[in-house]
């Protein structure tokens, strides 16, 4: 064992220690699920100083050096604490079965057991899709099938893509240190097969200090480029860095992170990088930028061999020919596609010519395509959450549009190549519920008397006469009732918001959130009281259940309950990745 005294770990961001520390924590944690050959770091911490010859450490009652097949780092007093811990970084065990795992120190023991599985001889699926409705809840589906496709006498006057995948399940989404999470550890689980903390990409939460040294789980993005010869695509209309694209390649115990996380793009270089966030790979002397160096990634990136698109022309344009792409449309998140195409406020007006989801999606189809040896595409629409977070429920259905007929691009693909598995879910719920309309024409100024329920309902009057999947006025007179179950202190107006995204709540002088008091002056606008701490401006993700759906060779995989962490099985079992031969 090597003896390392006095080693300190530059501090980036103090990542908070657990209320409980035990004699001996270890990771990967007990009930891990891994891939044979996949990628990890083992990690024992203690909870006081140690020496070397006081550690027992043991995987199947053998030394834990000769079963990892690498020598271990001993840090005395890590981060210069009065606790010591092991290392071993970048580890994998080549064979399937369980794993039981031993660390005992000072007549203290710990023990977790790992399930690690072998992938199918044959493979199943030279394509896999992954469609991401970040925050995507049932009434958002719901929603989105009112809106664009109608309904008459209590049946849909159409069905969505979605609706015709085959395959559907339920997935728990709760994190290793709370029942409620967020997009990073949520995604970072479909990505990597573990499960993480809130805030944490690719990384099982530990208590260093430095953000970026806890111990690393391989992402799926860095698997496929390591041990097979796929492309890798990733889409979003959030940031590029943002939690969701970033969990396809990203090591970090904080998602904001975002500078590092470009660099962490640049090192896997999946073929296709489509999204927003253009400050982070741009150099600090370019106006814009949030860097904090002189790095230009977008010169990396053209100089590793990208075309580069910076609006929908140039996609359009470059993604015929290209076999590495680069788009990057926005310094920040995209515009969602009610401002961006019907309402075309001022709300985007420093970025008029965005791609949609759909146009971003074909163009990664484009080149991902040209493998021969097939690839896995990661779509995100991340404004379904950014729009529900704020209680802009006509933003985040609209967005649910756009994601689905980002999906029926997909379909249309996996016509012409059967070989391919799609997938549609989301990374967590948001608590919202659709109740019945509301209607302008009833009688009165009091738009709570205005709210129909049951039989008072009726139906909204929406019209498409365009058919192009979306109404064409969204300020209609008999409109959604929809409602979230969470929220700030707030004035709901029951009418959308025509000149940009919702702010419910604003800061005081106390430094709490208190109704932003501008919707107070709209016609029949209600306060209502938060049923949030003060702290929070906007609402919350909700612990339910997110459905997953699937079709294509491996999605009769997708069934009854799942956690979260399986869904990285489904994908590597269809592709029948092994990465044993390429350690």
């Amino acid at each position: 064992m090597k003896l390392k005294h006095g080693w300190l770990l530059p501090v980036l961001f103090a990542a908070a220690l657990p209320a409980t520390l035990y004699a001996q924590t270890i990771y990967p944690i007990d009930r891990a699920t891994m891939l044979a050959g996949g990628k990890f770091d083992f990690k024992v911490e203690f909870d006081e100083v140690v020496k070397p010859e006081d550690i027992t450490i043991r995987i199947n009652d053998q030394d834990y050096q000769q079963v990892l097949g690498k020598q271990a780092t001993f840090i005395e007093r890590e981060d210069g604490e009065n606790a010591s811990a092991v290392w071993l970084r970048d580890v994998s065990l080549a064979d399937a079965g369980k794993y039981v795992v031993t660390a005992a120190a000072k007549g203290k023991t710990a023990s977790v057991t790992w399930d690690v599985y072998q992938t199918p001889q044959s493979r199943k699926a030279k394509n896999v899709i992954l469609f991401i409705g970040d925050g995507l809840s049932v009434a958002h589906r719901t929603g989105a099938r009112i809106l664009s496709k109608g309904i008459t006498e209590g049946k849909a006057d159409g069905r969505l893509a979605i609706d015709n995948l085959q395959y559907m399940a339920f997935a728990g989404t709760s994190s290793t240190d709370s029942i409620a999470a967020d997009s990073a550890n949520t995604m970072s689980a479909y990505m990597t097969g573990h499960k993480s903390g809130v805030n944490a990409l690719g990384v099982y939460v530990s208590r260093s200090k430095n953000s970026l040294e806890h111990p690393k789980q391989e992402t799926l993005g860095e698997l496929l480029s390591r041990a097979t010869s796929m492309s890798v695509g990733v889409v979003s209309d959030a940031e590029i860095e943002d939690a969701t694209p970033a969990a396809v390649v990203s090591h970090t115990r904080r998602r904001a992170d975002k500078a590092e996380i470009v660099e962490m793009f640049y090192n896997v270089q999946p073929q296709v990088i489509l999204g927003g966030g253009s400050a982070y790979f741009l150099p600090k002397s370019t106006p814009g930028s949030k860097r904090k160096d002189d790095v230009n990634y977008v010169e990396k990136f053209q100089q590793a061999g990208y075309s580069l698109a910076t609006d929908a022309d140039t996609l359009k344009q470059n993604a015929a020919q290209a076999t590495k792409l680069l788009g990057l449309f926005h310094t920040g998140n995209m515009d969602g596609v009610l401002d961006r195409r019907f309402l075309k406020n001022e709300v985007t007006k420093k970025f008029p010519n965005q791609p949609d989801l759909t146009d971003m999606t074909q163009a990664a189809l484009d080149v991902l395509s040209k493998n021969n040896d097939g690839f896995f595409l990661m779509v995100e629409s991340a404004l379904i959450d950014k729009a529900s977070h704020p209680l802009d429920w006509e933003r985040a259905f609209y967005n649910t549009i756009m994601l689905d007929q980002s999906v029926a691009i997909a379909q249309k693909f996996a016509e012409q190549n059967p070989d391919t598995l799609i997938i549609v879910t989301g990374d967590h719920t948001h608590g919202i519920s659709i109740i019945g309309t509301v209607d302008d024409n009833k009688p009165g100024s009091d738009m709570r008397e205005k709210v129909g329920v049951y039989e008072e309902a009726g139906y909204p009057n929406y019209q498409d006469a365009n058919k192009d999947g979306y109404p064409d006025d969204v300020n209609v007179s008999k409109r959604l009732a929809v409602f979230f179950n969470n929220f700030p202190d707030y004035y709901e107006t029951f009418r959308p918001k025509l000149d940009g995204t919702f702010v419910p709540a604003i800061k005081n002088e106390k430094d709490q959130y208190i109704a932003n008091k501008e919707y107070e002056k709209v016609p029949g606008a209600v306060f209502r009281e938060g049923n949030l701490p003060r702290s929070a401006d906007t609402g919350v993700h909700a612990v339910d259940d997110m459905v997953i759906q699937a079709s294509g060779p491996g999605a009769e995989n997708i069934h009854g309950y799942m956690d979260n962490t399986q869904l990285f099985r489904v994908i590597v079992d269809a592709l029948a990745v092994k990465p044993q031969s390429k350690q």
